[in-house]
Parts: C-alpha cells; sequence; structure tokens
C-alpha cells in the first residue's frame, strides 16, 4: 500500500461542520488557468490518484513516494489553495489581456501577490512594478500613477484608504482584484457583527498586509482589536471579565485597537475572526477562552447576548493543511523539509507544527538544499537565514517528510525531491517510484 498508515485525526465538532459548510461558498471544484511552468508532473501523479482514491477528502494518511534509499511521505493537502490559484489566474489574465501595458510597465500590483519569491519573480520579469513592500514602504508614489494604469489587487486585499487613494487617481481597482473570497467572507461578517453591535477581535498580526485590510474594513461597522496568540488573549480575557482595567487594555494593545475604543464599552459584545492563515486551532482556542470569560462575566443563560458564533469564517485550505501536517507528523520521518515564502504566515505555521517534533528546514527552494551536508534554511521567528551542516541523516532508507506553504507551487517540490534523489545514486528511477499512483490514474 502506498499511503500512509490510515491515521485518523480529531477534532472539535465546531471545526469540523464550520469546514463542511465552507465548500458551499465558492464553486470548489473550479479549474483555474494556472500556468504550466507552475505545475509538476511528479506532485501533480500523487494528487491526482488521491483524489481518485478519496474524493471526498475523509483520509488524512500520508503518501509515500518510494525511491528506494530515500522515501518522501507527503501530506494529503498542501500547496496552492482556492485563494492563491485565483489570484494567479487573475494577474497573469491582466498581463494577457494588456501585452503593451506589460512593455511599458504600466501594470502594477499593490504589493506582493502571495508571499512567493517564485511567483512575484516572475511576474516582475513579465512587465508588473510592485508599488509598495509588504511592510507599507511606498516603493512608487501613487502620484505617478495615471488613470488608465492597471493595479492589481493582491490576495490579501487592500485597506480601504488605499482604495480611496487609488480611487482619487482615478485608478480602477475592481477589475483585477485577486483579493481571496475567505477574506472577503470574514470582512463581510465583521460588517454583519458590526451592525448588530458587535465588537470585532481579529486573531491575527497585526501589520500582517491581510490582517490590516481586515481591520480597516471591521472598523467601519465596528470597534476593533487584535490579538496576537493565546497569551494576549488571556490579557484581553482578564479586561473582559473585570480582573485588569481599561489602563491594562491600553498598555497591552497599544496599536491594536481601532480609534474610540473603549475596553469598559466595547467588551460587552463581541466576535472572534482571524487572518485566515493562522493556525484554526489557535484561533478556535481564543475563541472559547473569550467566550469562557463572557460567561464567567454574564452568566450561561446571558451568553448569545454577549458572544457571537464565528466558527464559519474560518478558512477551510488552512484548516485543511494544518490537519493534514498534524497526521505527517504522527506517521513519523526522520526530518521535514518545508517549502515556501519567507514571509508567508501560513508556510510558518506548518513549520511550527513540525519543528516541534523533528528537525526541520524550512526552504525557499530546492537550491537552499547545498549538498547532502549542508543546507541553507529560515528561522521565521528570529527572521534569519541559518546554514546547518550533517543536516540529511546516513540511515538508509531515509524517511523525509514534504510540506508547502498555500502558496507554493508545487514545480518547488518536484526540484526539491529531484534533488535530494540525485544525491543517491543506487535510487528508483521517478517512473518506478511513480508506478503505484499511475495505476490508481490508469483505473
Amino acid at each position: 500500500m502506498f499511503f500512509g498508515s490510515g491515521i485518523t485525526t480529531t477534532e472539535e465538532s465546531v471545526l469540523m461542520l464550520l469546514f463542511a459548510s465552507a465548500h458551499h461558498l465558492i464553486p470548489y471544484m473550479r479549474q483555474f488557468d494556472v500556468p504550466l511552468f507552475y505545475r509538476s508532473p511528479i506532485i501533480a501523479s500523487v494528487k491526482q490518484a488521491r483524489r481518485i482514491m478519496d474524493p471526498r477528502k475523509k483520509d488524512l494518511s500520508p503518501s509515500v513516494l518510494d525511491f528506494g534509499p530515500i522515501r518522501f511521505k507527503i501530506g494529503r493537502h498542501f500547496g496552492f489553495c482556492y485563494g492563491v490559484e485565483n489570484a494567479i489566474e487573475i494577474a497573469y489574465r491582466a498581463l494577457e489581456e494588456h501585452p503593451g501595458k506589460a512593455a511599458d510597465q504600466r501594470i502594477f500590483l499593490l504589493s506582493e501577490m502571495i508571499h512567493n519569491p517564485h511567483v512575484n519573480n516572475d511576474l516582475q520579469a513579465r512587465g508588473i512594478r510592485f508599488l509598495r513592500t509588504t511592510t507599507g514602504e511606498q516603493l512608487i508614489p501613487f502620484d505617478a500613477l495615471h488613470p488608465d494604469d492597471l493595479v492589481i489587487i493582491p490576495a490579501f486585499g487592500a485597506t480601504l484608504e488605499v482604495q480611496a487613494e487609488l480611487a482619487a487617481r482615478g485608478i480602477d481597482t475592481r477589475t483585477y482584484d485577486t483579493t481571496c473570497p475567505f477574506v472577503k467572507k470574514v470582512w463581510r461578517r465583521s460588517e454583519q457583527l458590526g451592525r448588530k453591535d458587535y465588537t470585532i477581535v481579529v486573531h491575527g498580526k497585526r501589520y500582517h498586509e491581510e490582517t490590516q485590510a481586515t481591520f480597516s474594513h471591521a472598523k467601519e461597522a465596528s470597534p476593533v482589536v487584535v490579538v496576537r496568540n493565546l497569551e494576549e488573549a488571556h490579557d484581553l480575557a482578564a479586561v473582559i471579565r473585570g480582573t485588569a482595567d481599561a489602563a491594562s487594555f491600553y498598555e497591552h494593545f497599544a496599536d491594536r485597537y481601532s480609534h474610540g475604543f473603549d475596553p469598559d464599552r466595547d467588551l460587552q459584545r463581541i466576535g472572534v475572526v482571524n487572518q485566515t492563515t493562522m493556525l484554526a486551532t489557535e484561533t478556535q482556542a481564543i475563541a472559547d477562552l473569550l467566550q469562557q470569560a463572557m460567561r464567567d462575566r454574564y452568566g450561561e443563560a446571558n451568553l448569545a447576548a454577549h458572544f457571537a458564533d464565528t466558527s464559519d469564517t474560518l478558512c477551510y485550505a488552512t484548516h485543511e493543511n494544518q490537519q493534514a501536517t498534524q497526521a505527517l507528523i504522527a506517521d513519523g520521518a526522520d526530518l521535514a523539509i518545508v517549502v515556501g515564502g519567507y514571509n508567508s504566515s501560513n508556510t510558518s505555521h506548518l513549520v511550527e507544527l513540525c519543528e516541534a517534533v523533528m528537525p526541520t528546514y524550512f526552504i525557499k527552494g530546492a537550491e537552499e538544499m547545498v549538498s547532502p551536508t549542508r543546507i541553507r534554511h529560515f528561522d521565521y521567528p528570529t527572521q534569519t537565514l541559518h546554514e546547518t551542516d550533517d543536516w540529511l541523516p546516513a540511515k538508509r532508507p531515509v524517511d523525509v517528510l514534504i510540506n508547502a506553504g498555500a502558496s507554493c507551487p508545487d514545480a518547488l517540490l518536484d526540484d526539491v525531491i529531484c534533488t535530494l534523489v540525485g544525491w543517491f545514486p543506487d535510487a528508483r528511477s521517478t517512473e518506478d517510484a511513480l508506478a503505484p499512483f499511475a495505476e490508481v490514474e490508469a483505473g
């Protein structure tokens, strides 16, 4: 059997229900027109076999690609999600529909479309220029834009303030808006809650582009506060319970609340949404903690009037990838390689899960694997590059867990696999390793 050990995972019932309902948000089986060079013969074969064997995506056990002296364990879910494929399709369509503008470099992206350097570098090579960095530094002044310029909104969305600035210059930001549908769903839910006098608590990284956009949209309808993690949620819960005062709130959440936020007034009714790339289980833990704080303050009988159920806003793709990663980890491996952009939030969380139990290397591509004895890899918490020697174990066979973020092209995983296999002269051929998957595809 070329699949893994048939691991089953359990989640809280609310998480199971929300992802079942999430699939009705969009035409999930839609096929996007993504450039062929982002596809891959190896990973594509594995994914297609799994789709045939498990069309309802219930089996989270990993696939095993056996080359003899080295074996790769591949997750059930990883790589381009719906939102990323949608964004890539729109961006390349803009280039195709306006070749003259691309040649004149009059097609712009507000910032990186997704957090993957290979995708962004290719778009730049084709004539697209970035107006801003991911941290908001202006690269090209908005005043330099003309009304007939094309501006593509990235998958993370844009703040209302930026949209207004572009509109004031006559720029159309709707035709090529690649904002992820699940991000927009968070915005809509926040607006609905705001109309019912709920305050929005955003689980996210305050200066990540998506959280900035969500903050901007949500504050139009309600007060907003951003919490980074469970530790900060405990600080917020103390204010809700009344064991910490307003001064404590302003100290702990400086620059993370909307203008005029009054904790005594604005923490009486709340709903929790998230930056879609955060750990879904952490978002749920934060929501549970704040719900309990409301229960402690107002009583079970009054809970519904103070805490809104927002579990349906969590991104199905982020959760599926994280579930599949947990199944990979449970199946065991000698080391993990996680491929993705170094500024990718969702990829960093996959790294976080893996490195808790095994040696893990976060790389942007196969070029970082210098040799069987040296690898360059990224440490997300410190934002620094490291080099590690003797990283590939000498044992045979060596089991390598392969994973990737939602913005990583499958082709990059093919490169990683081929590079590693090339270091084993006695390895089976790719055709032989893929034979079990090809048999499934052949029916």
